[in-house]
């Protein structure tokens, strides 16, 4: 390996926390990249790394290169990155998460068009409704929907805002009756959002302000589509996203509840690890 190759692979392993996961990523045996490590090291003529059999931790040389190794790569991909952008090209591996539902609803039928228009540009979706560490899993891209993004040193680009409704369906309501104000909400069954960051309780705008209900409700559950179905399914009233519920609202499956009253909007950010991650790429 040229300098710049074990510089690369040095931060890999440090940043992904063994020599398994580095090598996974960088397509090469565990033993090798071992090997050129105990190289540098010897080269260096210090310990960079201190390995144990179910551990590894920086020494403070060990530190210190990494910073500048880290500095190092990030001028030249960012190099790179300037020149690739020029001259058009788009090539490249972007590893990609985003939310289960958004990645099928919205981006999935994209990549067609996007990978005919880049046909240098290979492409992985991850989709997950949890939060991920991009680093840990080794994603170039993420894309979030949130109220707020938590400080932190990752680079965040609002996309898009989504609005979130109330929505039921028709037979719920012919059964159950439809509320007509926020207050009625209590003597109806509701499906919520079960997820880390979700709450216990519905936060309505509307034209008197806003207004806090406190949710009880008999189903809870890990995914906004399947939440979706089991509101088609009448199972009560819930808060879907507007690219959720617009399908099955135009098919006359889901209706409306309180139309004047909607949640706050959640925001879609495409959030990378550092201003260079992917500009060689997209």
């Amino acid at each position: 390996m040229d300098k710049l190759t074990v510089m690369h692979a040095f931060c890999r392993i440090v940043e992904r926390g063994s020599f398994a996961r580095a090598a996974e990523d960088l397509e090469v045996s565990a033993g090798l990249l071992s090997r050129e490590i105990k190289q540098l090291e010897q080269s260096l003529g210090c310990s960079l790394l201190t390995r144990t059999t179910r551990s590894m931790s920086l020494t403070e040389q060990g530190r210190n290169y990494h910073d500048e190794a880290r500095r190092i790569l990030d001028a030249v991909n960012g190099m790179e990155a300037r020149l690739r952008r020029d001259s058009g090209a788009v090539h490249g591996h972007l590893r990609v998460n985003a939310p289960g539902s958004f990645g099928q609803i919205v981006i999935a039928p994209m990549l067609p068009e996007l990978l005919a228009t880049y046909p240098s540009l290979t492409l992985s979706l991850s989709l997950d409704d949890r939060v991920v560490d991009m680093v840990e899993g080794g994603f170039d891209l993420t894309i979030r929907i949130r109220a707020t993004l938590p400080d932190s040193n990752l680079v965040a680009r609002r996309l898009a805002d989504i609005g979130q409704r109330l929505y039921a369906a028709p037979a719920y309501l012919a059964a159950h009756g439809t509320p007509a104000g926020v207050d009625a909400l209590a003597a109806h069954r509701c499906v919520a959002y079960l997820l880390a960051d979700s709450t216990t309780q519905w936060e309505l705008d509307g034209p008197g302000g806003r207004q806090l209900v406190r949710l009880e409700p008999q189903l809870r559950v890990g995914s906004s589509l399947v939440l979706r179905d089991m509101l088609v399914a009448g199972q009560g009233i819930g808060a879907l996203p507007d690219f959720i519920a617009d399908a099955p609202v135009r098919a006359g499956h889901l209706v409306r509840v309180l139309p004047q009253h909607a949640l706050p909007a959640r925001h879609v950010y495409a959030v990378t690890a550092s201003r260079h991650g992917v500009d060689a790429k997209a």
